[in-house]
């Protein structure tokens, strides 16, 4: 949906303002390739720097459980008591538990941080993963062109299926109706193309 109306929009706005074929075609390339990257370098800093604050976390409590075993012992045995467990119960499983180092580091920081250290994600695979559905979105609009077509009104009708398909089918994955979810969806881009129409058309008439 970003490579989706990011597109339409700009071709819209180009389009409005009275670009010729082969300046909307190159405008939205540009954007495509601008856009994928941008996402793709996005997705792999944020989530780099995500998994090096958790293993920064992680080293803190290793350190923590070095220096203090009894009081982390202590502190994880209390956490399992707020959660109802009998207070004999917690201290005789956490005692049992610190026999594996590894294993009792694993269980504090998912209790902590609220994450597993062994299964952070990747960010090669999240920047890989951006960079596609974005150059898939953004081309959608586009195809008209590709195919030979110098019609704006072809690219934003094909934009605005894609949109609300899209839209519904997001809706229907986290159980909402599949209309309210396409109608969103496309009410947003269309915002979006019109707004950059309405800019270009400005410009264009003043350039």
């Amino acid at each position: 949906m970003d490579g989706l109306v990011t597109n339409v929009s700009l071709i819209s706005g180009v389009g409005g303002g009275g670009g010729s074929q082969h300046t909307i075609v190159l405008t939205g390339l540009a954007g495509l390739a601008a856009g994928a990257f941008s996402m793709a370098a996005g997705e792999y800093v944020s989530v780099s720097s995500q998994n090096e604050l958790v293993n920064a976390e992680v080293q803190k409590e290793r350190d923590e459980l070095e220096r203090n075993p009894e009081d982390e012992l202590q502190e994880l045995a209390a956490m399992y008591r707020m959660r109802g467990v009998d207070a004999d119960v917690a201290d005789k499983f956490v005692r049992q538990l610190s026999r594996h180092p590894e294993e009792t580091l694993r269980v504090h920081v998912q209790e902590e941080l609220g994450v597993d250290h062994h299964d952070l994600p990747s960010p090669y695979t999240a920047a890989g993963a951006s960079l596609l559905t974005f150059s898939i979105g953004a081309l959608v609009p586009l195809l008209p062109y590709l195919l030979g077509f110098s019609s704006l009104a072809a690219a934003v009708l094909l934009a605005a299926v894609a949109a609300f398909v899209g839209g519904g089918i997001v809706a229907r994955i986290t159980a909402r109706p599949f209309w309210r979810g396409a109608a969103r969806q496309l009410v947003l881009a269309a915002l979006a193309a019109g707004l950059t129409y309405f800019i270009g058309t400005l410009v264009g008439g003043r350039v």
